[in-house]
């Protein structure tokens, strides 16, 4: 890798949802035991590199799961890191969804009585630049559709592209550039090396 900055990526652990494929949005749901370890693996996999900060968002399975990786200490709550606030379909899986709406597309869509794509890539363009204004690495702990949007407009696309970046639980993700700062690039995705017990991740389809 290259000497210019880095972002790194840490999507939370495994929750009961996650595993039911339920839309989780802000219902603070803890980490399953499996969640809990792998937030540990997680935390080893990215090891002690310097981070100039640290951001964690302030939902619980996202806060336990940088707690666990060992940042506890350093992050800094974000309210800007949250997850997409699915509004009616909070709880509720593509599947049921796609009942009454079989075309619906969430980075195309939005959430009625939630979030629209432009509400979550306004959080994220937000969150891109503040990264841009530390000198260094960052570490971010999030949730997987947020992340999916920040992935892409930190690519310069639309909020649309999220639908492209499957994310699943416990990965590590890295952002950054290729030759100079105008060149911004994927540099690690979807990282589950250290994932235990890494079976089909039913949030690919919400």
């Amino acid at each position: 890798m290259s000497n210019l900055p880095l972002v790194y990526l840490a999507r939370h652990g495994e929750t009961a949802w996650t595993i039911t494929g339920q839309h989780t949005g802000l219902t603070d749901l803890p980490l399953t035991q499996r969640g809990e370890m792998n937030a540990r693996n997680l935390g080893g996999l990215i090891g002690d590199d310097s981070f100039a900060r640290v951001f964690c968002s302030p939902l619980l399975r996202t806060r336990s799961t940088c707690e666990l990786a060992g940042f506890g200490q350093r992050a800094e709550l974000l309210d800007d890191l949250v997850e997409w606030n699915y509004g009616e379909y909070e709880g509720i899986t593509t599947t049921e969804i796609r009942q009454k709406r079989p075309d619906w597309q969430i980075f195309r869509d939005g959430c009625p009585g939630g979030e629209m794509p432009a509400d979550v890539a306004a959080r994220a363009d937000r969150v891109i630049k503040l990264v841009h204004s530390i000198p260094g690495n960052v570490l971010l702990f999030s949730s997987g559709h947020f992340f999916r949007v920040l992935a892409a407009g930190w690519l310069k696309l639309e909020p649309t592209g999220g639908e492209l970046l499957f994310l699943g639980t416990a990965t590590l993700s890295i952002l950054g550039y290729d030759h100079t700062l105008d060149e911004p690039v994927l540099r690690l995705w979807n990282d589950n090396r250290h994932v235990v017990d890494c079976a089909m991740d039913p949030e690919r389809d919400k």
